[in-house]
C-alpha cells in the first residue's frame, strides 16, 4: 500500500452521548475502527485537523494511516454525521483495509478532449447521466477518478461502461447491464413565436369614415322628406 496520509487519534474509554458532547466541547470528534475480524476500538480525532482532512481530500474515497498511540491502522471512512445546521463532523465510521482489500468505493468521472469532439463542435449538448460510479478497487490503489475521452462521439452517440478503458483491477459494481454514462445530445432549438397580423389602424378608420359618411347620407335624406 502507498504512503497514506496520516491522522492522529486518542482511544476513548467511555462511549454513550454524554461523552461525545464532551470531547465535542473540547474540539474533537469522535469515531470508530472495525473490520479485519479484529475488535472495534473507540476513538477522538481534533476536529480541526479532521475538517482539513474532509475539505482537501475526497474524503470517503481515501485511505488514511490512523495512529493511535503506538499503533496504526490503515483505514478507509465508511460513513460520517455531520451536524444539521453547523455541518461539523460529529461521528465517523473506519473500516481496516490491507493493500489487498477490495473495496466499493465512488470514482468521479473525469471528461477528456470536450474541445475535440464532433459532437460537441457541430452544437451537440454533452449530457453526464452519472458524474460518479461505484467501483470495486484494490484498497492500496483507489483511482482518482475514471477518465472518458470524448473525441470520437458525435450527436446522438452515447458512452456505456463498457467503451471506458478502467484502471487495473477495478470493476463497476453494476456488473448486469452495459450502462451509459452520457450522451451527446442534439442541440435545442426554440421555435419563434409566429407573428400575428393586425389590422392597421388606417383600416378602421377607413370602416369609421364609411360608416359616418352612410350616417350622413342617411341625415340628408331624412332632412329632404
Amino acid at each position: 500500500m502507498s504512503e497514506n496520509a496520516v491522522l492522529i487519534a486518542e482511544t476513548r474509554d467511555r462511549a454513550g452521548k454524554g461523552t461525545s458532547r464532551a470531547l465535542r466541547r473540547e474540539g474533537r470528534t469522535p469515531a470508530v475502527i472495525y473490520g479485519d475480524k479484529k475488535d472495534p476500538i473507540s476513538i477522538s480525532l481534533e476536529t480541526r485537523e479532521l475538517v482539513k482532512a474532509i475539505y482537501r481530500d475526497a474524503f470517503l474515497s481515501t485511505v488514511y494511516t490512523v495512529t493511535v498511540g503506538s499503533t496504526k491502522h490503515n483505514v478507509l471512512p465508511r460513513d460520517m454525521q455531520l451536524h444539521p445546521v453547523k455541518e461539523s463532523p460529529m461521528h465517523v465510521d473506519f473500516l481496516r483495509v490491507s493493500a489487498k482489500s477490495q473495496i466499493a468505493v465512488m470514482v468521479l468521472v473525469s471528461f477528456l478532449n470536450e474541445e475535440e469532439c464532433e459532437g460537441l463542435k457541430r452544437g451537440g449538448v454533452l449530457n453526464v447521466v452519472r458524474h460518479e460510479i461505484e467501483m470495486m478497487v484494490p484498497a492500496g490503489n483507489i483511482p482518482e477518478a475514471i477518465e472518458i475521452d470524448l473525441e470520437k462521439y458525435d450527436i446522438g452517440d452515447s458512452v456505456h461502461i463498457s467503451e471506458v478503458t478502467l484502471p487495473e483491477g477495478c470493476e463497476p459494481t453494476i456488473s448486469d447491464r452495459d450502462f451509459t454514462i452520457a450522451t451527446i445530445a442534439s442541440p435545442t432549438v426554440e421555435e419563434e413565436p409566429e407573428e400575428v397580423e393586425v389590422e392597421g389602424e388606417e383600416g378602421a378608420e377607413g370602416e369609421e369614415g364609411a360608416e359616418g359618411e352612410a350616417a350622413e347620407g342617411t341625415a340628408e335624406a331624412t332632412s329632404d322628406e
